[in-house]
């Protein structure tokens, strides 16, 4: 269990955390924009627990020319919407468009994200925040930043030894996070 209290900020992965991955794909359309189960209703809950709820997400389809920075925006704001609509907000979208190989210090595992979100709200304390996510580069950006981590399970990600070397907790949905938080 991770004991919490309303000075933490929670950050979370978008794809396979909040909404359904695309398998070898990218959401680029608001209609591709489904969340998971619960999602919107679990962010809201969360804001009552959190000081922030902040996401961070690489996003190379940018860095491809798959897509365009404008449709990432529309694609942030159906999910800024449909949260809203259960009553709750995101305080902040964070996303990296370079591709994987180059080495920017803004991709996850780096913690460029993470750093530029504490500029914006310098109360965040790393040591009182949660990454959420359901990759090992996710684990590893909060490990950096010296925050506790949280593993979802998916398809595409196995909890294998690394993962539970880098992981605080492990659950199988973003709404799951209740059960190991207090």
């Amino acid at each position: 269990m991770i004991k919490i209290d309303k000075d933490w900020t929670l950050f979370l992965d978008r794809d396979g955390v909040i909404n359904e991955r695309i398998p070898k794909g990218y959401v680029m359309e608001p209609e591709q924009m489904i969340l998971e189960v619960a999602v919107a209703d679990a962010i809201a809950e969360f804001n009552e627990l959190f000081a922030r709820v902040i996401v961070v997400t690489n996003q190379q389809g940018i860095g491809k020319g798959l897509m365009s920075v404008e449709q990432l925006d529309n694609v942030h704001q159906k999910l800024k919407s449909e949260v809203a609509a259960s009553g709750g907000h995101i305080d902040a979208i964070y996303y990296c468009p370079e591709l994987a190989n180059t080495g920017s210090n803004c991709r996850k595992p780096e913690g460029g994200m993470g750093l530029q979100a504490k500029t914006d709200f310098p109360e965040i304390d790393f040591s009182k925040s949660i990454m959420v996510g359901d990759n090992i580069t996710d684990l590893q950006f909060g490990k950096n930043l010296g925050m506790k981590t949280i593993f979802i399970r998916t398809a595409l990600e196995e909890q294998t030894p690394e993962v539970n070397e880098l992981s605080d907790e492990v659950v199988d949905w973003l709404k799951d996070l209740f059960l190991v938080i207090e």
